[in-house]
């Protein structure tokens, strides 16, 4: 019997990933592996990369990796590198620092475990690191991107919801984020396999974490004073566990107004983070034709 230990989505979050760290101790499986976006989108991107690496725990490149190089080597649009709706991708690819950087960029977009071969790690899908299964990921669609892979057992995250879908030849499986879950818990989660003859047992793991003190993080590195409306966004889907910073931008390019933080008052004014995905999209949708607008729906 093999136990294999998968997190994903740290985002930069310490004080999560450090509770995790000792939760997965207490478990004792026999291989930690890492389903990446260790950073962006929070302030300790650094010790982070740095914390999994001390753990020797093998990683993905998650799509927030490749965002946060982008920016150390200017490889995004020239107004990216001044205009303030960037502020925080660019204090976050500064924090990384060289040692860290160099760390992301060695990273492969998919793993196989070493102690379980029939399971297979990657970010997003097989073949995108910056696409993802959810619960909203119809069965036909789940089946299309486990049919891209040989091995029974197709691990993911980046979509921060945990998911676990038995399909006929084998399973593909969410593990939820560490550092900014979306699915209204604001504990750290991450997911257990255990691989034996009788088939995969998996067990979603909550862990609780000092919440305060990334709160303070926040503060005290320079993250919420520099990084403008994202940040502020950020904390949103940190105290609330659900997404802000998605949904403020396409709300911001419906209304065809810049996504600053001047905006996100009007911003809150509009969104429910417990509506679902299609009732927002159709607001949008609704806003780039005023004469069809619906209020938006009142709380139970």
């Amino acid at each position: 019997m093999i136990r294999v230990a998968v997190l994903a989505d740290i985002h930069g979050n310490l004080p999560a990933l450090e509770a995790v760290i000792e939760d997965i101790a207490s478990q004792q499986p026999d291989e930690v592996l890492v389903g990446g976006d260790l950073v962006g989108r929070g302030p300790c991107g650094k010790d982070v990369v740095q914390r999994v690496t001390d753990m020797g725990w093998r990683s993905v490149r998650g799509n927030h990796e490749d965002y946060l190089l982008a920016f150390r080597h200017q490889r995004v649009r020239s107004h990216w590198l001044t205009a303030p709706e960037w502020a925080a991708a660019r204090w976050m690819a500064g924090e990384l620092g060289e040692v860290a950087a160099s760390t992301l960029e060695g990273l492969p977009l998919t793993l196989l475990s070493e102690l379980a071969p029939e399971l297979r790690v990657v970010h997003g899908t097989p073949r995108s690191n910056s696409e993802g299964i959810g619960p909203w990921t119809s069965h036909e669609q789940v089946e299309a991107h486990f049919s891209t892979v040989a091995e029974p057992v197709l691990v993911c995250g980046h979509t921060h919801r945990p998911l676990e879908c038995r399909l006929p030849d084998g399973l593909v499986v969410n593990v939820g984020a560490v550092g900014l879950p979306f699915n209204r818990d604001r504990r750290a989660q991450y997911a257990l396999f255990q691989m034996g003859h009788d088939g995969v047992e998996v067990e979603f793991r909550q862990v609780a974490y000092d919440l305060d003190r990334t709160f303070s993080d926040y503060e005290t590195s320079g993250f919420l004073s520099h990084g403008g409306a994202t940040a502020r966004l950020l904390l949103m889907e940190l105290e609330l566990a659900a997404p802000f910073l998605v949904p403020f931008i396409e709300w911001a390019r419906a209304r065809g107004v810049r996504p600053l933080e001047s905006e996100v008052g009007a911003f809150r004014e509009f969104y429910d983070p417990d509506e679902s995905f299609r009732a927002f999209s159709c607001r949008l949708k609704e806003l780039e034709d005023p004469s069809q607008s619906l209020p938006k729906p009142s709380r139970p």
